[in-house]
């Protein structure tokens, strides 16, 4: 009797005790993994699985820059523009409360010591800003829940901020953004990993999904199996949220999502660093901080080229990198001396409503997608709403 036809791949105990959940997760970062925490807080007896295709998640999430933003002015009304005065405040509000679930659910120890802040650094091109900061604090008290501060705050030059910070006059003026704060990415993210481990939800790491299926009763998970070409596997859950931002459209045709490369770089220690805190010019498109007060880690200039960035292509390029080391060396550091430590890029997506994309792609299949470079505010919020939307 020829029993070949028997063979699986897997074991008895594996097709037993590790297939079946009641909800999977494609993409382990900050949305991913939120969306299993909040399903958790829902349902502790909920059983949930993980799936990262990456040794790490692929994207963002452990590549940021640790921005803790809420938005800078010249941003805000950018936003304004684009979408209207309520909608571009309920993303501020939005941002506002992403920052405190993910304090609340990891602690104080994720953010930078001795917050300094975030500014914006305005030159000759953006001067238009300072007229429209009263009006910007005042329609932020009616549409912000629970905010009596004002968001930003008019820094007298002759307070001499610019030139204390060593930065060249290429910065005329400086607005600070006391809510801002700065945040340890690595820390993060494994405090959050963590976090969801001990609730027992199960993260499987280089784990790339091929295909999904709703079957209406259940959804089926086809995963690409490397190991000595043998079949593939298939997991099984009565939900599934996709949380793998600008790669979902690898997955389901027709999303309005744009990759957007970000590209960084961080110096070597430097000796009496003479800044702290964030700092956003040129529209948010250049943003640049301290890393424990003796590095400079800084990113940007998308929108040297926006078609090349618009990739998933984790790579950095000459023509970014040297633009950010001249602005580094000519008006951040102008009377430093500095070594390039290392550079890198994550991949972020966008679309053109700055919209993060939060639905139900099938009735069992919810999409948290699309952070639109917001991600470290914004994405435990997200995770949340992408949670709420399975149950």
């Amino acid at each position: 009797m020829n029993h070949a036809h028997l063979y699986s791949p897997l074991s008895f105990w594996e097709h037993q005790s590790f297939l079946k959940y009641d909800y999977v997760i494609v993409g382990s970062g900050i949305v991913g993994l939120s969306t299993a925490a909040h399903l958790k807080e829902i349902n502790r007896k909920a059983t949930i699985l993980v799936l990262e295709r990456g040794i790490f998640p692929t994207g963002a999430s452990t590549k940021n820059a640790g921005f803790a933003c809420i938005g800078s002015p010249s941003e805000v009304l950018s936003d304004i523009n684009l979408m209207g005065e309520e909608k571009a405040f309920q993303l501020i509000q939005k941002r506002i409360n992403g920052l405190a679930l993910l304090k609340k659910r990891l602690g104080n120890d994720i953010f930078s010591k001795g917050n300094a802040g975030g500014y914006e650094l305005l030159s000759d091109k953006e001067m238009y800003v300072l007229d429209k900061i009263s009006y910007l604090n005042q329609t932020a008290k009616n549409h912000l829940t629970n905010n009596k501060k004002e968001l930003f705050k008019y820094i007298k030059p002759t307070l001499g901020y610019i030139s204390k910070m060593g930065f060249s006059n290429y910065f005329k003026e400086i607005i600070s953004i006391p809510q801002e704060n700065s945040i340890n990415t690595g820390k993060m993210m494994q405090k959050l990993l963590l976090h969801v481990q001990k609730q027992g939800v199960v993260v499987l790491n280089n784990t790339e999904v091929e295909e999904i299926k709703d079957l209406n009763s259940k959804v089926h998970l086809k995963i690409k199996n490397n190991f000595q070409n043998a079949q593939n596997i298939h997991f099984e859950a009565s939900k599934v949220a996709i949380c793998t931002n600008a790669f979902a459209p690898e997955m389901f045709s027709g999303l309005n999502i744009n990759a957007g490369r970000g590209q960084v770089l961080i110096t070597k220690p430097i000796k009496n660093l003479p800044f702290r805190g964030n700092f956003h010019f040129d529209e948010g498109y250049y943003y640049f901080r301290d890393v424990d007060g003796e590095r400079v880690l800084f990113g940007g200039g998308r929108n040297l080229d926006f078609k090349g960035e618009n990739t998933t292509t984790f790579a950095t390029t000459d023509k970014i990198i040297n633009e950010l080391v001249e602005k580094l060396s000519t008006i951040i550091l102008p009377n430093q001396t500095f070594e390039i430590a290392q550079t890198w890029a994550g991949i972020m997506a966008f679309n053109t409503g700055k919209t993060p994309i939060v639905r139900l792609h099938t009735p069992n299949i919810a999409l948290g997608v699309c952070l639109n470079g917001m991600g470290v505010a914004i994405g435990s919020i997200i995770g949340q709403e992408t949670a709420d939307l399975l149950v």
